[in-house]
């Protein structure tokens, strides 16, 4: 017999309680020998006044227990609160968020009955560090922030899962035909690290196509990879054309702590009505237990929801003429406890027992003794200055530039949202109120003083700067992207 094992479990907003009740019911009768750490998130904090949506207290407790299994919560709209899904997972530094999306045909209705894709995004940056700024009266900005180390993480996790689980392919998507950067370091360090795993198939799509041939014809995807704005998008399609975004549970890991969850929202408009299908959060309940190593729990639990679905328990949202009783939230719930110790016998069992846990991956290229800032030159080669300026004067705005470049620097090139509007701009190109100027160092390389003795230069002859960007060669290569029509 396993000892007890303490996990950290959230009850949410919604439908959250209702669908968590039944899970630890479920846990319970399956015999997994938990004790549960019940902590506050969401609404409640939130109306409270605690932007964070989470208590200091509550923070502790997840640490001690390391395990979280969550429930829908709800973030209130509106400035100045974030999202306390994001706020978990980059805090307690979840890095791999994993999504398993397969068909119950004919069970379930989905029109590719033969699909089992699993969907791992990366879970900490990209535009999700959230780091905005309104720079003028018409531009807006998001950062987009991809990382080496946060690359090469979930590539290898991808590619780690894939062999834990038998898996025959990794599958990435980028657009890196467009931010050749940012996305084009996600595609080469996939390729890097997919020459490890020759047992393993890899490819990259780019992902509009990939999207696009994934939602037609998944049953040609495998596991599935990529940073974390495709990986929330694609989950969701990969989720809802499985079956039902309801059906679906997700794994959020990390180093040392993971958080368990449904992939859907808090539902308000159907809480206490107890018709909501609990099956995402019991699907994340079993990711948990086997996540700890209790294998058996979590195919007891596993085959015994499936056969439920093949004696056609249903709750209302995937009732269809398949079906054979409309089950409420409480009546499906004691259906799967009904059919514990049983296997499906149409649709395919599980059995994992005896598996290993997926091993967190070392970081062999981003922080080894051959890391980029040990062996590459960095020069810096000049500066971006952004400037606000109104949009029918660039000629103006350009001579103004000249006039106080100094005998370090060259002026080469304007931009207006990315595309170049100086030298030789195209009438037809729209402009707002936002300028990039590019000034390059006449010499092949400057100094930071030289770069802000040219502020303050722009700054004497009212050049109002919003912001500046170090323009860098690495090993003589330059790390910054040309203008649009450059």
């Amino acid at each position: 017999m396993s000892t007890t094992k303490t996990i950290t479990v959230a009850y949410g907003d919604g439908i959250g309680p209702e669908i968590m009740e039944s899970t630890i019911k479920i846990l319970d009768a399956a015999k997994s020998n938990l004790r549960y750490d019940t902590i506050a998130v969401g609404e409640k904090v939130y109306n409270k006044g605690i932007k964070s949506g989470i208590e200091d207290n509550s923070w502790d407790i997840i640490s001690k227990n390391n395990i979280l299994l969550k429930a829908p919560i709800t973030t209130p709209q509106g400035g100045g609160v974030k999202s306390l899904n994001v706020t978990l997972r980059k805090t307690l530094g979840l890095f791999a968020n994993v999504r398993p999306c397969r068909a119950y045909h004919p069970f379930v209705k989905t029109k590719h009955p033969d699909m089992d894709v699993v969907v791992i995004r990366e879970n900490e940056e990209d535009t999700y560090g959230g780091i905005e700024h309104r720079q003028t009266y018409e531009v807006y900005q998001c950062l987009k922030l991809i990382t080496l180390p946060g690359t090469e993480r979930i590539v290898r996790y991808a590619f780690e899962y894939a062999k834990s689980n038998g898996r025959r392919k990794v599958t990435c998507f980028t657009k890196d035909n467009i931010m050749k950067l940012t996305d084009g370091l996600f595609h080469d360090m996939f390729k890097t690290v997919a020459k490890e795993y020759p047992d393993i198939e890899s490819e990259n799509l780019i992902v509009d196509i990939g999207t696009a041939r994934l939602a037609d014809t998944p049953e040609q995807f495998d596991v599935v990879v990529m940073p974390n704005l495709y990986g929330d998008i694609v989950s969701d399609i990969t989720a809802q054309i499985s079956g039902s975004v309801g059906m679906v549970g997700s794994a959020n890991i990390g180093v040392k702590t993971a958080m368990f969850e449904a992939i859907h929202g808090s539902a308000p408009d159907i809480a206490g009505q107890n018709i909501a299908n609990p099956s995402a959060l019991i699907q994340a309940a079993t990711m948990m237990l086997r996540h700890i190593g209790r294998f058996t729990q979590a195919d007891n639990i596993h085959n015994a929801w499936l056969k439920t679905l093949e004696d056609g328990v249903h709750t209302p949202d995937i009732f269809s003429e398949a079906s054979k009783v409309k089950a409420s939230t409480q009546d499906f719930t004691q259906a799967i406890i009904d059919r514990l110790g049983q296997k499906p016998e149409t649709l395919s069992k599980v059995s994992t027992s005896g598996a290993f846990k997926v091993q967190i991956p070392e970081l062999k290229i981003s922080r080894s003794e051959n890391k980029p800032s040990a062996t590459q030159k960095r020069t810096l080669t000049g500066v971006d200055v952004f400037v606000y300026w109104e949009p029918d004067t660039t000629d103006l705005l350009a001579e103004r530039l000249k006039q106080v470049t100094g005998n370090e620097f060259e002026l080469t090139m304007i931009t207006n949202r990315g595309t170049k509007v100086w030298p030789n701009a195209n009438p037809e190109t729209f402009c707002t109120d936002h300028w990039r100027c590019r000034f390059k160092s006449k010499k092949g390389k400057t100094t930071q003083f030289q770069v802000v003795d040219l502020q303050k230069r722009l700054t004497k002859h009212a050049i109002d700067i919003i912001k500046t960007e170090n323009l860098y060669l690495f090993d003589n290569e330059p790390a910054f992207s040309a203008g649009q029509g450059e």
